[in-house]
């Protein structure tokens, strides 16, 4: 790693003046919202000390290490030209992060104290490690980043929501995570051929209406289930065929498919019934405690959702890194004409992929309807944008040919932490989801935009 130069003695002043300034700012604001002299008092020593961090860090960069500290370019652009030229938006990013903190600190009551500060100085720490050590993780910079996120967002939301780090939320968060891991399944294999699969949503969906309405009829819990998960193969192997036969229109063709099948059900399912497509009925207790908060794995007092989600997860992670299937897989992604000069079938593994898709999109509406209790056909909407934003901000490519489940997971995580912070802060639905946008943007902005493995060969 390059020394980080020691800064001139006008640096260190200006630094030390402007953590002065700000150190004196933010006392004031404390000393303002009645907050007791010891919170002021660590408030300002913790702001003071990231302040004089940072600016020996952030400025220390703009530095060539290897020049002596007398010298200056003949040519070319000044050091801090030079400087803000290659490190403008993560300084932008920085002011607009001091500035949001800034206008919430004059305008919200109580906002200032000693954990937002802390969660401040993590916020910042996380953006300057992605940042620098980073770069040594080329190779799997996407989980990297993940986990600090991950790591940075669970502090945070530990030590300003009360109950945040309990038990009981931790089994809430992954079990919700486990139903979006088990219906991201389908959407990285896709994504790693190159493709997308929008139809996840539709059968997850008709999965959660079409088993119990078929329970209803008489059908064997268990039998019904097994035929519930095989048309949601058929459907998969349907969106394969067709969308590889129409060569780069699987967005439009899953989308269709999706329609079609989320109309069907609804037809089928409100033949002699007056609740439009919605199914009432018992759902068997095997199934309740699969999905249920209360459900219990060999005694233990969590939902075997959890258990099967993990366990699915190490196969995959296993199974594409280290079978010919898996390196088939990727190698479709990367070139699909070179893939085929060595006698890969593409049509095979495009229409596996769909059906394995379209089978974890059952399986994720059968288990949605033990943790429910009720069929509903909207129940999957929100996993189109869920299942391709887990793909994404885990860091594989939508391109083909790079990520993996394992990203996939990290990704899901972040997105389950994150939303269960913003309800634990007191959101209303509508502003989760304006700051679950503005937020995942960043994240896909960081380690979303790497070049197609193709053109790095």
């Amino acid at each position: 790693m390059d020394r980080i130069p020691q800064l001139s003695f006008p640096a260190r002043i200006l630094g030390l003046a402007a953590g002065i300034v700000l150190t004196a700012i933010g006392a004031g604001f404390g000393f303002a919202q009645g907050l007791s002299v010891q919170i002021v008092i660590l408030s300002a020593i913790a702001t003071l000390a990231l302040f004089m961090w940072g600016w020996r860090f952030v400025i220390g960069q703009f530095l060539d290490p290897s020049a002596p500290p007398t010298a200056h370019p003949v040519d070319g652009p000044g050091p801090v030209r030079a400087a803000w030229t290659q490190y403008r938006w993560p300084l932008v990013g920085l002011a607009l992060i001091l500035l949001a903190f800034l206008v919430l600190s004059l305008t919200v009551e109580g906002f200032f104290n000693i954990w937002n500060v802390l969660s401040l100085i993590i916020l910042i720490a996380i953006l300057i490690l992605t940042r620098t050590l980073g770069r040594q993780f080329q190779q799997n910079r996407s989980a990297f980043i993940g986990i600090m996120v991950l790591a940075g967002l669970f502090s945070v939301g530990s030590m300003n929501i009360e109950g945040f780090a309990s038990g009981n939320n931790i089994k809430s968060m992954l079990l919700f995570a486990s139903f979006l891991g088990i219906a991201s399944i389908g959407q990285t294999l896709v994504a790693l051929l190159g493709g997308l699969d929008l139809s996840i949503p539709f059968i997850i969906g008709g999965a959660n209406v079409g088993l119990l309405y078929l329970m209803g009829l008489g059908v064997p819990p268990w039998l019904a289930t097994i035929i519930v998960l095989a048309i949601g193969a058929s459907f998969g192997v349907a969106n394969g065929f067709l969308s590889y036969r129409l060569q780069g229109q699987a967005l439009i063709v899953t989308l269709g498919t999706g329609f079609a099948i989320s109309g069907g059900v609804q037809i089928i399912t409100s033949i002699g019934s007056a609740y439009s497509g919605n199914v009432f009925g018992t759902v068997p207790g095997w199934l309740s405690n699969l999905s249920a908060m209360n459900g219990t794995t060999f005694g233990l007092p969590f939902p075997p959702v959890i258990v099967i989600w993990v366990v699915i997860a190490i196969i995959l992670m296993v199974g594409l890194r280290m079978t010919v299937y898996g390196r088939y897989l990727y190698a479709l992604g990367v070139n699909r004409t070179s893939a085929s000069r060595v006698m890969i079938s593409e049509m095979r593994y495009w229409v596996m992929m769909y059906a394995l898709s379209g089978f974890f999109a059952a399986m994720t509406g059968s288990l949605l309807l033990g943790w429910s209790g009720g069929g509903f056909i909207g129940v999957g909407d929100q996993y189109l944008f869920l299942t391709l934003a887990a793909v994404v901000v885990g860091g594989t490519s939508l391109l083909g040919g790079a990520g993996g489940y394992g990203f996939t997971v990290i990704g899901v995580l972040v997105l389950q932490v994150l939303s269960s912070f913003l309800v634990g802060i007191g959101l209303d639905f509508k502003w989760q989801q304006f700051i679950f946008g503005l937020l995942i943007l960043p994240m896909v902005a960081l380690y979303a935009r790497s070049p197609h493995i193709r053109t790095q060969i």
